[in-house]
């Protein structure tokens, strides 16, 4: 029988599987866009526990391993920020992404009143606008950033009723 793959909040000690993994989920975007020096590329591990300890962070794992990642906040104005979903390559095309997404919208309706929840990805990358779409998210704006790469902006209203214990689904 296979292992089941279980969603929980990051501990200190995910912060390296954490990186690697964004290294590994992000080196197709760089090829996209031909920029190496993207920030998931070029982050340390010293910003990535930081940034552990100020957001919420889930984790996807497979046994030990940690195969999927997604991290936000909620911020003053209560519009729930999600950055940085990475799901390991030979996990993709199965769901975990919209789980890790549903989890963590649930997991910032938990922190307080959310309004919205607000992401942005490549222009380029249509699988991950494929995804955001099929999960709700609707595009607001897309912004130029050079000549190669914009972003589009894509937010969604929050649920009220989204506001249930992160353990029951996983």
């Amino acid at each position: 029988m296979g292992m089941s793959v279980i969603i929980s909040a990051a501990a200190a000690e995910d912060a390296e599987q954490i990186l690697k993994l964004q290294y590994l989920g992000y080196q197709p975007e760089a090829e996209l866009y031909g920029d190496w020096a993207i920030e998931p590329l070029t982050q340390s591990l010293e910003s990535l526990r930081a940034e552990l300890a100020e957001q919420h962070f889930l984790v996807a794992r497979l046994g030990d391993e940690v195969v999927g990642t997604v991290r936000g906040r909620v911020g003053a104005d209560g519009v729930g920020r999600i950055e940085r979903l990475v799901v390991h390559p030979r996990m993709q095309r199965h769901g975990l992404g919209g789980r890790l997404l549903d989890a963590l919208e649930r997991r910032l309706a938990e922190a307080g009143p959310v309004s919205a929840y607000r992401l942005f990805t490549g222009h380029r990358s249509l699988g991950n606008l494929r995804l955001y779409a099929r999960q709700g998210y609707r595009q607001t704006r897309v912004e130029q950033v050079n000549g190669r790469l914009s972003f589009v902006h894509l937010e969604k209203a929050a649920d009220p009723s989204a506001a249930t214990p992160l353990a029951a689904t996983a």
